[in-house]
């Protein structure tokens, strides 16, 4: 990301930080206003199908993906806007607390790093990551999982291009994800507990593909974290 260290002060003075949703003046870069930041966070358990509930133990997302945080995705996924992480940083950071005493209330360590062996990011398939420039979910998440003691590792490939699913029933999008996702060659994953990352839950049918080859090659346990999702309940 642009404008760090040294160089910070004077980023500052030419192009004063804004907050990502209302566009209101704030301290810093990466900074929201107080409301927007409260709007745009919703910590919760996600709804689960059966299907879904046999290859993941737990689901949780951070926010409600519209508004700010919806911008905020589309343009680091889509236009390379990587200033985007100032302020997704932050809103993983106020985040945080609230996914804390989630976990404790569903029995446990409040803390990933104690809970998980280690953490997978949905995979792109490697042209479309060439072409991106990066797994924006990994991006997402890495600094704040450093700090959670939980590492982040490859242990997924997608092996098949698929379509978008973006505008997909239900139906279209198994049939699109079928066979796409296999174990990393060498990946670590037998016994071990592993916390799934995306950027966005629609229906999970992305995460239970997932899930399904984890355990299929021998996760003890798959539970599934996204920084946004558009169930309302």
């Amino acid at each position: 990301m642009m404008g760090t260290g040294v160089l910070e002060p004077l980023w500052t003075l030419l192009f004063p930080p804004r907050c990502p949703a209302c566009g209101c003046y704030v301290e810093a870069r990466g900074g929201w206003c107080p409301a927007c930041l409260r709007a745009a966070l919703r910590v919760r358990r996600l709804v689960l199908t059966p299907a879904q509930r046999g290859a993941l133990a737990a689901g949780w997302t951070l926010g409600v993906y519209e508004g700010a945080l919806r911008d905020l995705v589309r343009g680091l996924k889509y236009q390379g806007r990587t200033e985007h992480l100032y302020a997704i940083d932050t809103f993983l950071r106020a985040a945080a607390p609230m996914l804390c005493r989630l976990l404790q209330e569903d029995g446990g360590a409040r803390q990933l790093g104690a809970r998980f062996d280690a953490a997978a990011a949905v995979p792109l398939h490697a042209s479309r990551e060439q072409q991106r420039g990066f797994n924006q979910t990994e991006r997402i998440f890495a600094a704040w999982l450093a700090g959670e003691g939980l590492s982040l590792e490859r242990l997924l490939v997608r092996v098949k291009e698929t379509r978008p699913q973006y505008g997909l029933s239900r139906e279209e999008r198994a049939r699109n994800l079928e066979g796409a996702f296999a174990p990393a060659a060498g990946a670590a994953i037998r016994g071990r507990r592993i916390l799934l990352l995306d950027d966005i839950f629609t229906t999970g049918t992305t995460a239970l593909h997932c899930a399904e080859v984890l355990r299929g090659a021998g996760a003890a346990q798959v539970a599934v974290l996204t920084l946004a999702s558009g169930q309302n309940r």
